[in-house]
This record gives structure tokens, sequence and C-alpha cells, in this order.
């Protein structure tokens, strides 16, 4: 069944109806099919950390076109709730933290005649601004109205002006996004150049370094058309009044001063206006400025209308991506937190398709991986079910950069890896990917080549990074030195015990790979070589009362004790031995081993009690109020997993109960409506596993089960994530969730049911349903095998 179409905009907060001023037909809600757009709020995430981006783009897209907002703290996705605008930039990230990155290709609309266009500009909004999927509305306290639309390569931006007053736009080449945090990692604008035509129209590009990940010059072209005709047009470029040049006539970046000192060049061009509405298409490219303008000449013809733009937009997001998943359900806050999180998670990563990076390749090309170490524990697997044909290219575009650049990323963007957060975790992406029958144009033999030498070659460690210079954070795996020669991790290495759970779970996804390509003895290797996280398992460790805690080894095999207390891990940082987590979170780690964790703990029953330890609040000193100081930390992905880990104690009662609450009580369609950082939609693919009922254990055909939230739930499976071609869905279904949330009983295809997982082939492969009991008792419905710990041989 399809969802019905509830009428008018659910929205919460700081999301402005735009009823008022903008008919609703004319932005693209059909009324003869369902619009599940209605139900994203594109605000959702927007504060509290989570760093969403709430402008427009598609599915995917290159061009996410949003305003800039500077109050003196970092604007990860350009967007602050309070400050002053600076611009309206075509190029931003999505949900991420460290750094920002981009908010270059900017424009900014000035209620006068711009003198001094290297004067300070920007400008508090009058009203807070409005957002749809697809349309985005800025007014600035100077009354000039910017509205927003975009395609993939190129962004609509249309200007009311007041009547009477001059109407200007400042094009401002130099404008990047910047950091405040003093860790070296603010970008910078090196050079660039820009020219005005005999027909009006601007082109050029920048050149800008830096950001999160360290990443040496890019360059981005564009090209920008007035579809309005304007009164004058001129070239800038100055680092101050005093030596403004008009028209701009070189491009360095800076100057020398009479100190021996540089000052920073600005570089742009003003268009001067007499009519009050301004439209301006602009079209970006990462090969040439004549790509830039093929590209919006083609995604943006001369004289389209900004609601032709925002229909269009509406109606990809329905079809590709949105109207993949339907509901019977009529609850307007589960429909706004269904449909807002699949909005959310697949902002990134960016194809860039056929603008490859210094390469010739008919391979597909997906930049932003922003990163990978956050994603794969759920985003990723998620993605792979919601669009099979974009994963598959995805997967060949991880291969290709191997192929080209010598290296798999872990993060990306400006089409340069880094910076890697723990281990090479593309292996564990490849292969969940190969696992589940992802085969199509995919060549699994540079793909394994690619996944050995992450396990077998260090990585030189260029650029270093300041904040850990001991090793690459680049790409690979920097500590392997340590991996290969110890078999774990000390010291010497920063991240040491988080490194050497994620070279755990790596090596782990490589020998299933191997595995499946009948190499047995690289199968047992990896596999063996995937158990070394015990190593690191500190028998004498004690905490909470309970003993035996992941902690870092020196090279004399000792264990460091005295500064080691499992619920702190210092900074929690690049130079800390855990990273984003405690030792009492990372001790949870090992999913391909739990049986042998289990064991390690105490046995099953001492293993509920320290998994239920997470949840109590209070228990942690140094952890969030926002979370009650409790262990476990819903704002950051090594504690994904642990509320679904019950399941391998057969109390899968207690993932329900735990999994729910951290669903409830940190997740809510409103801007702080996120635990955290969405890191690229990891946040929203969590919560997207929980209302579904499951969750994945990446590199293994294994899902845990727990809850669903909904009477009926269907997810048209395409062609199933194998690349076979055909439509397949997958339906989960519940009775008695009025009741309670607790599974009474379960049918898998027609079939009683009584394990805590099923795999891939049970209903993803080829399609399937799960159709639920539910009540307000915990019952032991779950007696039959265990979920499989393949690296415990069980």
């Amino acid at each position: 069944m399809v969802l019905a179409v509830i009428l008018g905009i659910f929205t919460c907060l700081i999301e402005v109806s735009l009823a008022d001023s903008t008919d609703q037909a004319a932005l693209g809600v059909s009324v003869n099919q369902p619009d599940y757009t209605q139900y994203v709020l594109p605000f959702t995430g927007t504060q509290n950390g989570g760093n969403m981006f709430p402008g427009v783009a598609r599915p995917f897209g290159v061009v996410k076109l949003g305003p800039d907002l500077y109050n003196g703290v970092d604007a990860y996705s350009g967007y602050l709730p309070t400050g002053n605008v600076t611009g309206y930039s075509l190029m931003h990230e999505s949900g991420t933290g460290g750094a920002p990155k981009y908010g270059v290709v900017s424009q900014m609309p000035v209620a006068a005649k711009v003198v001094n266009p290297l004067a300070n500009l920007a400008l508090p909004r009058a009203t807070d601004d409005a957002a749809q999927v697809g349309y985005y509305k800025s007014t600035l306290s100077s009354n000039v109205v910017t509205e927003l639309a975009a395609t993939d390569h190129a962004g609509l931006l249309r200007y009311t002006f007041p009547s009477g007053m001059p109407a200007s736009v400042v094009i401002d080449v130099s404008h990047v996004l910047p950091s405040f945090r003093g860790l070296g990692l603010g970008q910078n604008y090196t050079g660039g150049n820009i020219t005005i035509t005999k027909d009006g129209h601007y082109e050029g590009s920048g050149t800008y370094n830096n950001g999160w990940n360290l990443a040496p010059e890019w360059t981005i072209y564009f090209c920008g058309y007035f579809d309005t005709p304007s009164a004058s047009a001129v070239t800038f470029r100055g680092s101050s009044t005093e030596d403004l040049k008009y028209p701009a006539a070189n491009t360095e970046a800076v100057a020398p001063t009479s100190d021996g000192s540089t000052q920073a060049i600005r570089l742009g061009a003003v268009y001067n206006f007499t009519s009050p509405t301004v439209n301006s298409r602009v079209g970006v490219s990462w090969i040439s400025s004549a790509k830039a303008c093929s590209n919006v000449n083609a995604e943006i013809p001369a004289q389209t209308q900004l609601e032709t733009v925002v229909t269009a937009t509406k109606n990809i997001w329905n079809s590709q991506l949105l109207g993949r998943v339907t509901t019977t359900e009529t609850n307007t806050t589960n429909l706004q937190l269904l449909y807002t999180m699949l909005y959310g998670m697949l902002l990134l990563p960016s194809n860039r398709t056929g603008e490859n990076p210094g390469w010739l390749s008919t391979e597909p090309y997906y930049d932003d991986l922003f990163t990978i170490w956050d994603l794969f524990r759920c985003q990723t697997s998620l993605f792979q079910i919601l669009q099979p044909a974009h994963y598959e290219e995805y997967i060949r575009s991880l291969i290709d950069v191997y192929r080209h650049e010598g290296w798999m990323p872990d993060a990306r963007s400006s089409n340069f890896n880094g910076r890697s957060q723990g281990g090479s975790n593309a292996d564990n992406v490849l292969a969940d990917a190969y696992v589940k029958g992802v085969r199509g144009k995919v060549n699994w033999v540079d793909g394994y080549a690619a996944m050995v030498k992450d396990a077998e070659v260090v990585p030189p460690n260029s650029p270093v990074d300041p904040e850990s210079p001991e090793s690459s954070d680049h790409e690979g795996r920097g500590a392997l030195p340590d991996w290969l020669k110890y078999s774990y991790i000390t010291p010497a290495f920063d991240r040491a015990v988080s490194r050497a759970a994620d070279y755990s779970l790596n090596d782990f996804a490589l020998s299933q790979v191997a595995s499946g390509l009948n190499k047995p003895a690289d199968a047992s290797k990896y596999l063996a070589r995937s158990r070394n996280w015990r190593n690191h398992w500190n028998a004498k460790a004690t905490s909470l009362n309970f003993t035996g805690f992941l902690a870092p080894r020196l090279a004399n095999g000792s264990f460091v004790t005295e500064e080691e207390d499992p619920l702190s891990c210092s900074g929690c940082y690049w130079g800390d031995s855990f990273y984003e987590a405690t030792p009492w979170e990372y001790s949870f780690s090992p999913y391909h081993d739990v049986a042998t964790l289990i064991k390690l703990s105490g046995g099953a029953t001492r293993f509920v009690q320290r998994l239920e330890t997470l949840f109590v609040p209070g228990l942690n000193p140094t952890g969030n109020p926002q979370f009650n100081n409790t262990i476990f930390n819903p704002a950051n992905e090594p504690s994904f997993a642990s509320p679904y880990l019950f399941n391998f104690a057969h109390r899968q009662d207690l993932s329900v109960k735990h999994a729910r609450f951290v669903a409830s009580a940190y997740y809510a369609p409103t801007p702080a409506g996120l635990p955290g950082n969405s890191d690229a939609g990891a946040m929203q693919s969590w919560l997207l596993w929980n209302i579904i009922g499951l969750y994945p254990l990446t590199g293994t055909t294994t899902f845990l089960i727990g809850s669903p939230w909904l009477e009926k739930l269907v997810i048209n499976l395409g062609g199933g994530g194998g690349g076979n071609g055909g439509s397949k869905s997958f339906t989960v279904t519940s009775t008695g969730r009025q009741n309670g949330i607790y599974v009474q009983s379960l049918t898998v295809n027609g079939k009683a049911w009584n394990q805590s997982w099923l795999s891939w082939s049970d209903v993803f492969a080829d399609g399937g349903t799960m159709e639920f009991v539910l009540g307000a008792n915990a019952t032991d419905w779950a007696t039959g095998a265990l979920p499989p710990s393949p690296a415990s041989g069980a």
C-alpha cells in the first residue's frame, strides 16, 4: 500500500510554512501522486551539533546550494541558526564535523550600489529561513529575498530587491567557509580567475586548499548567467581598499606588504541591475569552465523558472528514493522521521562521474566520502538496499580511486583521500557488497588487490597531519608496522586501541572476500588476524565491578594500566589510545567475534549485565550530561551496535528495550533532533534501521532483529542489490504495536521464526516478508540458534 497524502506542510520550530508566500502546487506538489517530500523537514539536525545542510540538492548531487553564515564558530554545512549571511554558495558538505569544507562559488545580493566589494557585506536575516525539499528562502535585514533551487551540477538563485532600491550581486571567487578551531584545518583561497564575456555571462575558476582532509590545492570551475540584463558589470581584485583594482588583472592569492608579510587578495565581480527581480544561473565543474557552462545550460536553460526546477527536484526525490519506501502509517511524527532520515542519509556522497580528477576513466566516480569510518556500520548497507544501482557504482568508484591513486579512501573530499580516523574501512564496505551478491560490473580482482594492499603495505606519511604526525592517516593503515610485528598496536601510534579494533574488522572483511574468491590460504590468514583484537584484552582491568577491557599494550607485552580508566579516553581524539569512545564502548566492538567476547566477559549472564550497564544513567562521570552521563554514547559510531548485542545472549527483548529507548530519547523531527553530527547520514541510517526493526552487521550477511515501528513498511528493492535486475520488495508488518514494543512472535516469508537474526538471503536477495506480533511484555520467543560469530568458529 502507498502512503495516503496528508495535506499541508508539517513544520517545526524554525521551519516556516511557505504557504503564505509561495503557491504549493507551483513548487511541484502533485495532487495525483503521493508527495513524500512533504514529510521531509530540511532543518532537522541543523542544531545541537547535527551540522545538517538545509539548502537545496538532488540525491548525490554535486551542487548543494545554500547560505553561508558567520558568527565566530565553525559553520560545517554553511548554515547556522544565528549570525550574518556572507553569501550563498553552491558547494557544501552535510552533517560533517572536523572542520568546514567548501563554501565556494558564492554570490551575495546587496540592496545598494556596491562601491567597495572588499567591504564587509554580510547581513543578518530579517526572519527565519524557510525550506522544503528543493526550495530554500532567505530574507536579509536589507529586505532582499533570496530563493534557491538546484540541479545536479547547477544552481538557480532568484533575488527580489526592495522596490526603488539599487540592486547589486557580488560574485566572490575567494569565498570559503572558515574554521575557528585553531587546528590548522582552515581552508585557504590560493588563486583564481574570472572573466565577463561580451554576452555578459561570467566564468572562471578558484583554487583552494586544506579543510578537514588536509587537501592540497584543488580547483573548481564555474560559469554564471543572469537572465535579467545587467546595467553594468565589472571584475575586481584587491587585498584592501587602497589597492582595489577594476577590472581584475591577475590571479595571485596573496600580496606582499611593506613589513614583508602578506595579505589575502580577494577576487570577484560586481553586477548592477535596474530590475527588482534578478535570476542567476550558475554551473560548476571540476574539469573546465567550458564544462561548467555546458552543465548549467543543459540542466537549467535560459529563462527557466525557479518553480520548474523545484518541481523537478521534488519529483526526483520522490521517484528515485523516497517513493521506494512506502507505508500505511498515519502518525505525522513517524512519517516525518522516516522521510526526513531517508532524505538526510543520501545527500552525500557526490556523484561526480564524468569529472574524474587527474585521470581518464569510464568508471563511475563518487567523492565527498566524509567518512567511511562513520558510515560502514549502518549507512552503506542501507545504501545498497535503497539504491542498488548507485551502490554498485560507488563500489566501482572506490576501486577506481585505488587504480589511479594507489589506495582506496577511508575519507575523501575535493578529490583527495584523507583523513582516516581508524582503519582502512573501505575494506568493510567492499566485503559487505561482496557477501551480499554485488557483482555487475565490479572488478573483484582489482577490489581484492586494493584490500590486500591495505592489509600489507604501510602507506607513506604524506601529507603529515600535525595532530597525528607519527604515521599516515591519509589512507591505508598507518599503524600497520605494529600490527604486523606484534599483532597489536602500541602507543607509539596514535589511536592505538581503536585502530586495532578497526584493523581486526578490516582483516575479517578481507577473509570473507578471500573465501568467496576461492583463496583458502588468504581466508585463513586474515581470519586469524581478525582475532588480534584479543591481544588488547586486559583480563585484569576492572571497572564498575566488571573485569576485562580493551587496553593499550606496550612493545614488551605489558598493558598500560596506570593511565587507562575504562570509563575514560582522555580527549577521545587523534592523539589518544581510544578515538571517539571509551574502553567500555570499544570493548563491545568485535561483532565478528562476539562468542569469544562473551567468554572473556565471564559468560552470557555477565555479558548481559555488562551490556545493560552501558545504559545506566550517571555511571560515566566524564560522559555527556545530554545523554544522562551514560557510558553509551548515541552521538558516536563505536556504540552503534551495542544495543543489539543482547541478541547474542538470548535476550532479544533487551535489544528492543534499549535500542527503542535510544531512538525515542535522542531523535526527533526537529532542528535539534539528532544526537550529534549526522556524519554524512550515519545517524539517519541508524534510526532508519531501528524503524525497520533490524540491525546490519557489516561484512556479513547477518541482520540482528529488533522491533519495527510501523504497521506496514515496504521497500522496493529493485534488483535486490545484486545487479540481477527485476523488481523485488521487502515488507515488514506488525500487529499489536499499540500494546507495546516487545516481539511476541515472528514469521519470515510465512514461516514461524525463532531466531533473533536472519540473513541477506532470507529477505533481501529475492525479497521477503517479516510479520511481527508485538506486545507489552517481554517473551522468550527467540529460542533458536544464536547469531553467527564467524571469528569464534560459531
